[in-house]
């Protein structure tokens, strides 16, 4: 149930008419159909003004529908999963560890992709460093040139796996932490 239906509800149980809910609230008849129609959001002063007039709590006319709530929630954790993995563009270790250390309590599974994208950086590094000192025999350029490319492609194309709820893969990747077994 939403907001519009719980305050109709609500209405309708104390014996109120649109028109007198109106009246007391000092909205517009207008107003009072959109909410109760969900056309509109009230915002939180209206709701204030709404509670007191039906004799109500704030709160009880101020919870979201649980399924928006949910779906508000998933959303949320998906952007945060994607900038966790898009920070592995980054060649620094601490965007990743940031992130997981700032969201590792509310979002579910963050453990397993922080681990991945930070061995992904790690075995980059790895495969980096003997390269910069190959690019002073002039064999390393294509090398580092083809990691940084790659990474790059890579990382994207798992961003996008992340916001789709696919599945991912990392290639290439040292284990260099390792995943907890439940």
């Amino acid at each position: 149930m939403n907001t519009g239906q719980r305050i109709k509800e609500l209405r309708i149980k104390k014996g109120m008419t649109q028109e007198e809910l109106a009246e007391k609230t000092e909205l517009s008849v207008r107003t009072i159909q959109r909410i109760e129609n969900s056309e509109v959001d009230p915002r939180s002063f209206t709701l204030q003004s709404i509670a007191s007039a039906l004799d109500v709590d704030y709160n009880e006319l101020n919870i979201m529908d649980d399924i928006e709530f949910e779906k508000n929630t998933q959303t949320e954790n998906t952007i945060w999963l994607a900038l966790l993995h898009l920070s592995g563009l980054f060649i620094m270790l601490f965007p990743p560890i940031i992130i997981w250390a700032w969201k590792k309590n509310t979002i579910k599974n963050i453990d397993s992709h922080a681990i991945d994208v930070i061995n992904f950086q790690l075995s980059m590094w790895i495969y980096l460093i003997p390269s910069g000192f190959l690019v002073l025999l002039l064999i390393g350029l294509p090398i580092v040139i083809f990691l940084g490319i790659f990474s790059t492609v890579v990382i994207i194309m798992n961003t996008i796996k992340v916001i789709n709820n696919q599945p991912y893969k990392y290639p290439w990747c040292i284990n260099v932490l390792k995943k907890q077994k439940n």
